[in-house]
């Protein structure tokens, strides 16, 4: 990070939007790492687990949509703080009255989907105080707030072992409320945000091919990260044994190695290309879970396959929003949101087979394989539609690595 970029934009706001991407990341995901003492509470099924740990990964999706119509019309900040103070009621009301049924995890799996919104709020924050030439290294450092993931991997399971999962509910609200009060103070919306949009305009990004393209794009790379993030700490409990805290602790072993390397990727992706970046990064994603549908049977063995993996994806997360605001510079926000929705969605889909798979064809290998599948459609398109992209509107970086 050269210090051309530390003049160019607002650090405040940079700041104050991984701040709050990083705790809204933190609850978003946090019924993974205590989904083996929620399961085993309220006797689910594998299908049941795969189920709650991806409802907010889907609420979250379909909610980025509405945050990312949300910010544009109030503006980043004023949105945000409308989030947060949701998620914040919403914990408290499901800490109060507690969680009896497979039902009411799905329910609190909706209100957390609110914070995996915010993504469609923290990156138009960021991205619309820097110019194009350090988009990669701005929406790469506050996407990192993806490590929030970590977080909660690491924190959770022991809070619950000591407190009870359903009071690590309760705790969890007082960082929310910390960053709030930070995001507050130092977060302040760019002079250079676009003039709000109609709903027309939504239609109209929707009407370009390439919004599509980029959302399926992206629902190969942020899905793989999110999914894995949620159902890792039942997969290492269920596959290799691990007590919960342990499984949390490898689970955060793998979360941060995918969001310490994503602003890596945007950078990487700035310099040269996103294009280029990408191509590499699902091509090393299809080899790596093919091994993993294996079904390897050492940890010692699987724990580094997996962390390299989610590296993977955190970097391809960083390439394709150094891409986006190539093209759609002016509509960043809308198309935050419905990538960011996509991404959510393939992460959804991906917790949801993994626990379909292991309660129908008895393990997990076939949601692992199919998931590599995707990532290698995904270079195939990628491949294809990448020479469009060359003859018209890719910046010089991206044309150098052509």
């Amino acid at each position: 990070m050269n210090r051309g970029f530390l003049r160019a934009g607002h650090l405040p706001t940079l700041f104050s939007a991984f701040l709050y991407f990083d705790v809204s990341f933190m609850v978003w995901v946090i019924l993974g790492p205590l989904g083996v003492f929620i399961a085993r509470d309220l006797h689910l099924s594998s299908a049941e687990k795969g189920l709650m740990v991806a409802t907010p990964v889907l609420a979250g999706a379909v909610l980025r949509i509405v945050a990312g119509v949300l910010a544009d019309y109030l503006k980043p900040r004023l949105a945000g703080v409308i989030m947060q103070t949701i998620v914040i009621g919403g914990l408290a009301a499901f800490w109060a009255f507690g969680l009896q049924t497979f039902a009411s995890t799905l329910a609190l799996g909706i209100v957390l989907g609110v914070a995996g919104a915010s993504f469609a709020v923290a990156l138009p924050l960021a991205s619309y105080w820097y110019p194009p030439e350090h988009q990669g290294a701005a929406l790469g450092v506050a996407g990192a707030g993806n490590s929030g993931t970590v977080l909660a991997a690491l924190f959770a399971p022991s809070l619950a072992v000591l407190f009870g999962w359903r009071n690590v509910l309760g705790l969890a609200i007082v960082p929310l409320a910390i960053v709030l009060a930070l995001f507050v103070v130092l977060a302040k919306n760019s002079p250079h945000s676009p003039a709000r949009r109609s709903l027309k305009d939504y239609a109209d990004v929707l009407s370009h091919a390439d919004a599509w393209w980029l959302m399926a794009f992206y629902c190969v790379t942020f899905g793989g990260f999110v999914g894995l993030s949620s159902f890792l700490p039942i997969y290492f409990n269920d596959q290799y044994g691990l007590s919960p805290v342990n499984a949390g602790y490898a689970t955060a072993a793998c979360v941060f190695a995918g969001s310490f390397v994503r602003p890596i990727g945007g950078a990487i992706a700035d310099r040269i290309g996103g294009v280029k970046a990408l191509s590499f990064v699902y091509g090393l994603v299809a080899v790596l879970v093919l091994i993993i549908s294996r079904g390897l049977p050492d940890l010692t063995v699987a724990l580094p396959i997996i962390v390299v993996t989610m590296g993977a994806l955190g970097a391809g997360n960083g390439a394709v929003f150094q891409i986006v605001p190539q093209r759609f510079s002016r509509n960043v926000g809308v198309v935050t949101g419905l990538v960011g929705a996509t991404g959510g969605a393939g992460g959804f889909y991906l917790a949801a087979s993994l626990g379909y798979a292991k309660q129908f064809a008895g393990g997990y290998g076939l949601g692992f394989a199919v998931f590599a599948c995707l990532a290698l459609a995904a270079l195939t398109a990628l491949t294809a539609v990448s020479i469009r992209w060359r003859r018209t509107w890719l910046s010089r970086a991206d044309l150098a690595a052509a």
